[in-house]
């Protein structure tokens, strides 16, 4: 199979599961007239955000990396009623547009987006969750840091969900020196060590190519 044959199975996935959304969309093309980078979620990881969330019943969320908040309104969209997404974003310009896509969606009263670092914005999270689900999908290199904190702002039962995690393979490539790769690699370590959560990771394919996502839970005692 190649990008070809996967982009077509997932336009039919999409055309026969996913609905034809405004906001969505529009999400998409302002992120693209802003200039922002096309590596947003596909809609069919989109989707599965919500469901996930939908299904914990999530009151609250966290997204660590908002982009242009195409994600973050499918995160949204998975809360109870009177839930909450806080979202982490480093650059302001993306900040900017996220937030406008998100007022745009209608769900501008229930996503906070905050700015700045993420190692620097989480430690003034402690008293806002725990959180129910946490998104992790930033800079890869700094994802294991993301993860103790993910751990530290959960609950029991709590999912959280790590996506690029193959690198198109490369993650399994011991002698990688890319960045990003290594900090997967850290990743998977830090999954292995903590006792707290149990873990699996997908390998996916489609219009992002080769790649996977973590989901990982915290232990109910």
């Amino acid at each position: 199979m190649d990008d070809v044959k996967w982009q077509a199975v997932e336009d039919y996935i999409a055309g026969n599961l996913i609905e034809e959304d405004a906001a969505l969309s529009q999400a998409l093309k302002a992120s693209a007239a802003a200039g922002l980078p096309d590596i947003a979620v596909s809609a069919t990881q989109g989707k599965l955000l919500q469901l996930l969330a939908q299904t914990l019943g999530a009151q609250k969320i966290l997204e660590i990396g908002t982009l242009g908040g195409y994600s973050s309104i499918w995160l949204a969209r998975g809360l109870v009623p009177g839930g909450r997404l806080i979202t982490l974003e480093v650059d302001p310009a993306h900040a900017d547009v996220a937030r406008r896509n998100l007022d745009r969606a209608g769900l501008g009263d229930r996503v906070e987006v905050r700015l700045g670092p993420a190692l620097e914005t989480l430690p003034g999270l402690v008293e806002a969750g725990p959180f129910d689900l946490i998104f992790i999908d930033a800079d890869k290199q700094s994802n294991a840091d993301y993860f103790k904190w993910a751990v530290r702002l959960s609950r029991p039962g709590s999912l959280i969900i790590v996506d690029n995690v193959v690198r198109g393979g490369k993650v399994a490539d011991a002698s990688s020196s890319e960045p990003m790769v290594l900090g997967t690699r850290r990743l998977f370590a830090a999954l292995a060590s903590d006792q707290s959560v149990e873990a699996t990771a997908l390998q996916t394919v489609g219009p992002k190519g080769y790649d996977g996502f973590v989901v990982a839970r915290v232990k109910v005692p």
